[in-house]
């Protein structure tokens, strides 16, 4: 039950890699290692793999074996296998025999027990392996005869997932604590933590908190976890927002609890990989996460440390109609900013070529009680459908990958002349795609292809943002920008941002080793708590 979901593919060694993807010395350190990732890596053009392995993107996941029944297996067919997790999608994994058989029987050939019973489930960690832009892009060529450029750079590698193989592997805080702590994360690809002095233990990844199966694996890994590492915690940190049943079962404890806001919780998950305590300046793009005004923050400009934060700039803020449901069907937000941007003509001209329900959808972004968020997640959504790439979506951020994945082949030198309009309000900096978005139209009805739109709505607003925050970080007296959330798992925004803000001069921090998804959460409040709370 995946739908477009992709599905990684099992090779028997590098050699059989190299026939599928273009891989980087990293990216081939990184599958080999004794960690064994899935290792996500640029596919070859006659790469030999199904198109619904991995529909309408340019990467493939590769892993190599890490069990003696895989080497077996590998070993007996001798070719690549399409893998994956013995669960159905969006649940944890079935890992007792008696699940795996009432859940799984039904759907597969056979099932394959063992005498020796799995104690923890794990799913396997997700890397992605971040290759230089395609031939032709700006940047100077090097000894190596590839492109020379910044951010990302060439044979870095950003982690997704955090589980098996580096989970629970701990971790040094930049602040040691008095308290014990326990940290519930976020809802969606949801983590835990604990702590006890400078050392934090983080869970393998449990997933999506809305499906009963992940919430009772997650009730199951804050008590393993506890246990693991011999933490009785006397304080409990989580989400400010109160619907997270992740922050429900904290306020359910009868323990002290500290409620960490979502963004600022992304930026000190940066900062505890670099091991920084000082101020930066933080840009936090993602899905949504509560703000401190009552509205769903997504695309944030932060003056932050471990103690605490000020917003100082936001994207512009539009309506979210239906809530939820605007984050399946991603064509509901390109109507919102239809009408924000270019006037409610434009956007019923919009709305009648995709949904006949658009006449309500267009009332209800208007109606007082309709949600307003500053999302970025949603902003590469609306662009996603207004391109006619995805209108409705089967997993997480999926539009938005498909507008990266559009962009894949055209270089860097061929994408300036969008332009981010950026006002002085009374919270700070607002960043307005208004003219960008006019720009994607405008171009899209003149017939211009797709990828080339993507690739200059992917550079004006990284250009856009990295003005914004050179600004800011220049009248907080910062010299550092760190960048964090799941849209900056957008490899050619990160790119664009990064290289705009090195030449102005600024240091940036990216994620490499913590996701920069909700799959650190629960690092960042473990920051923030110990912080609050210092030895």
């Amino acid at each position: 039950a995946r739908d477009d979901k992709p599905f990684a593919v099992m090779v028997a060694d590098l050699e059989q890699a190299r026939r599928l993807c273009r891989l980087t010395p990293a990216a081939e350190a990184e599958l080999a290692s004794a960690r064994r990732p899935i290792v996500l890596a640029p596919r070859l053009a006659d790469a030999a793999v199904a198109g619904g392995v991995a529909p309408g993107l340019p990467e493939l996941g590769l892993m190599l074996p890490y069990t003696p029944l895989h080497h077996l297996l590998m070993a007996t067919v001798r070719r690549p296998l399409v893998m994956t997790s013995g669960n159905l999608s969006d649940e944890p994994i079935a890992h007792d025999d008696t699940d795996a058989l009432e859940r799984l029987g039904p759907l597969v050939d056979a099932v394959l027990t063992h005498d020796r019973p799995i104690h923890i489930r794990c799913d396997d960690s997700v890397v992605r392996a971040l290759t230089s832009p395609p031939p032709g892009a700006s940047g100077q060529q090097d000894d190596t005869e590839t492109v020379s450029f910044r951010g990302p750079e060439v044979g870095e590698t950003q982690m997704v997932r955090r589980s098996r193989g580096y989970a629970p592997e701990p971790i040094a805080l930049p602040v040691p604590t008095s308290r014990q702590l326990l940290t519930v994360g976020a809802e969606l690809k949801n983590t835990v933590a604990v702590v006890k002095g400078a050392t934090l233990v983080a869970s393998h990844h449990i997933g999506d908190l809305e499906h009963l199966p992940a919430y009772r694996s997650f009730l199951q890994a804050v008590g393993h976890l506890s246990h693991l590492a011999g933490v009785e915690p006397d304080l409990v940190a989580h989400d400010l927002h109160p619907e997270y049943l992740s922050t429900k079962f904290a306020m359910e404890l009868d323990l002290p609890s500290l409620a960490v806001q979502h963004h600022h919780a992304h930026i000190v998950s940066c900062l505890v990989e670099h091991r920084r305590t000082e101020p930066v300046l933080g840009v936090a793009f993602d899905g949504l996460g509560m703000g401190t005004d009552g509205t769903l923050w997504g695309g944030e400009l932060l003056v932050a440390d471990l103690t605490g934060y000020r917003r100082v700039g936001h994207l512009r803020s539009v309506a979210l109609p239906g809530g939820n449901q605007a984050v399946r069907e991603p064509w509901r937000m390109a109507l919102v900013w239809a009408a924000a941007a270019l006037g409610e003509e434009v956007a019923e001209r919009y709305g009648e070529q995709v949904d006949e329900r658009w006449p309500a959808v267009l009332a209800l972004s208007r109606h007082a009680n309709t949600p307003v968020t500053s999302s970025a997640g949603r902003l590469f959504d609306a662009v996603a459908a207004l391109l006619g790439l995805r209108s409705r979506v089967s997993y997480e951020a999926q539009a938005a990958i498909e507008l990266e994945a559009c962009a894949a082949g055209v270089p860097l030198s061929h994408c300036t002349g969008y332009e981010l309009a950026v006002t002085r309000g009374a919270d700070g900096l607002v960043l307005d795609p208004s003219p960008i978005l006019g720009r994607v139209l405008a171009e899209r009805d003149a017939g211009d292809p797709p990828p080339l739109i993507s690739a200059r709505f992917h550079d004006g607003l990284g250009r856009g943002v990295a003005v914004a925050a050179a600004e800011l970080a220049g009248e907080a007296g910062l010299d550092t920008v760190a960048l964090s959330g799941g849209v900056f798992q957008n490899a050619r925004l990160t790119s664009v941002v990064r290289r705009e803000l090195e030449d102005s001069g600024l240091a940036v921090l990216v994620h490499r080793r913590v996701p920069p998804n909700d799959g650190g959460i629960s690092i960042g409040q473990a920051g923030v708590a110990a912080a609050a709370n210092p030895a």
